[in-house]
């Protein structure tokens, strides 16, 4: 009974998600992930084709109703607009999980001021909008999981992501604080720390510096790979997985966290 009663609470049958960044990548790995579960699956992102090829892989029952629309991260106006024309649609909203693609990479040193506030309006104002915009539906339907896909970074700075590594600290701490003001309403805020992942992000993070550095991806990867305990590149399938307990009724306990699924690369306690 006890093994049964498990199991059903990490199913999400009759919850609405909305999964931002869903186009490609853990995102879009997520999304799977969810309908898999039950949910209802709603994407989000800016490019439609790539968003109609996320939305074809997702599993339904005939219960099941998955959407997507467009919207760009840059632009929180807009943004704001386009959830505002889904929730006219949407009876309800259980889920968000906040993902949206980094900056570029390069030191801090060597930053302008405007690359900071495109981050930091991409990122936090961005994911504040939508929070703000999504909360008074998780308040009516009496269930809020919150998930921000941000970076390992928050827990130790990566070398040659200096906008990033200052942003996600930011994102982290709004995170934070967010769960402490809303745990009375049962509304969860946690945060997904992914490691070294099989993306189009990482590739081309690799890529970069192998051609600064004029040394081969393949040496970049190694090198990558012998820092993780695991020993191997995650796909963003695993990070997908840990997302969906997150947003499952079985993680109703869990909220203000950071989460690390790294393989183990983080060396802090």
């Amino acid at each position: 009974m006890t093994t049964n009663k498990t199991l059903s609470q990490l199913r999400l049958d009759g919850k609405w998600a909305l999964v931002c960044g869903a186009s490609k990548g853990i995102g879009a790995a997520t999304a799977r992930a969810l309908a898999d579960l039950g949910a209802d699956v709603t994407l989000v992102a800016r490019t439609e084709e790539s968003l109609k090829e996320t939305f074809q892989q997702l599993s339904a029952t005939g219960t099941q109703r998955h959407g997507y629309f467009t919207a760009d991260f840059d632009d929180p106006a807009g943004l704001k607009t386009a959830l505002e024309a889904w929730l006219k649609r949407t009876p309800k909203v259980h889920i968000l999980v906040n993902n949206t693609g980094g900056p570029p990479g390069g030191p801090a040193s060597l930053a302008k001021p405007e690359e900071f506030l495109a981050a930091f309006n991409r990122h936090l104002i961005s994911g504040q909008t939508v929070v703000q915009t999504l909360l008074p539906a998780m308040r009516q339907a009496g269930y809020g999981r919150i998930i921000n896909v941000i970076s390992t970074s928050v827990k130790e700075p990566i070398k040659g992501l200096g906008v990033s590594n200052t942003v996600r600290g930011a994102v982290a701490s709004w995170a934070k604080t967010l769960a402490g003001e809303l745990g009375k309403d049962g509304i969860t805020v946690n945060n997904v720390l992914p490691g070294f992942t099989r993306t189009g992000r990482m590739e081309s993070l690799f890529k970069a510096r192998a051609e600064k550095e004029q040394r081969s991806v393949a040496e970049i990867e190694a090198e990558a790979r012998a820092l993780i305990p695991l020993g191997r590149i995650a796909e963003a399938d695993e990070i997908a997985a840990a997302i969906a307990f997150l947003a499952s009724p079985a993680a109703s306990y869990i909220t203000g966290v950071s989460l690390p699924v790294d393989g183990g690369r983080i060396q802090s306690l």
